[in-house]
């Protein structure tokens, strides 16, 4: 099989019924049980937090709520009157996918854009009333993950486990205000907005 300027097919060469995408599944999987890959550190993290969200996803979706949603609420809460695209850096996604998905929340009225007082152009983000018992909801899925992940984990070995990853946080954060502190001033602006 090739392409129509001669080269091979991506899938060229492959056993019948075997495409690429079914062996990138394969070197993915390959992969994960690589021994150097098992006690990697990035990799086991990187690893855990999808399957964390995979999990959320699935226990959430009978309730109608999808990840996405679950972490702009939570976020709303602890930043409530922040404007789009301060909420877009926080979450660290393009202003517009976080534009698409607030009209589909401020639909459904559990998020409230306001004029921003200091920026005509701009919309501060509140919480409804009708976004409590969902923030709830919310809560509830995630601590039933969290609770599978740490299934026949002592509570002292959780806590210094979770220990052991602020301060890992806390070296990184360090090392970013660090890297700050160290850069000229217009590019500390932009590593402190960043941050």
């Amino acid at each position: 099989m090739h392409t129509r300027r001669g080269a091979p097919a991506p899938d060229a060469g492959l056993p019948p019924g075997k495409s690429l995408a079914y062996i990138k599944h394969a070197y993915y999987i390959y992969g994960m049980a690589s021994p150097s890959l098992d006690r990697s550190f990035g990799f086991l993290l990187h690893d855990i937090a999808r399957l964390m969200r995979k999990r959320y996803e699935q226990r959430a979706r009978p309730l109608g709520l999808t990840r996405a949603q679950g972490q702009v609420l939570a976020h709303l809460q602890r930043h409530e009157g922040i404007n789009q695209s301060g909420l877009a850096e926080v979450l660290e996604v393009e202003p517009i996918t976080l534009a698409r998905l607030i009209d589909r929340m401020e639909e459904a009225g559990l998020v409230e854009r306001r004029d921003d007082p200091a920026d005509r152009r701009a919309h501060r983000l509140y919480l409804t009333a009708r976004a409590a018992p969902v923030l709830e909801q919310s809560r509830g899925v995630g601590d039933a993950v969290r609770a599978e992940a740490f299934a026949g984990i002592a509570d002292e070995e959780r806590e210094r486990l979770i220990d052991a990853l602020l301060r890992v946080r806390a070296n990184l954060s360090e090392r970013r205000a660090e890297e700050a502190g160290a850069a000229a001033p217009g590019e500390r602006e932009m590593v402190e907005t960043r941050s």
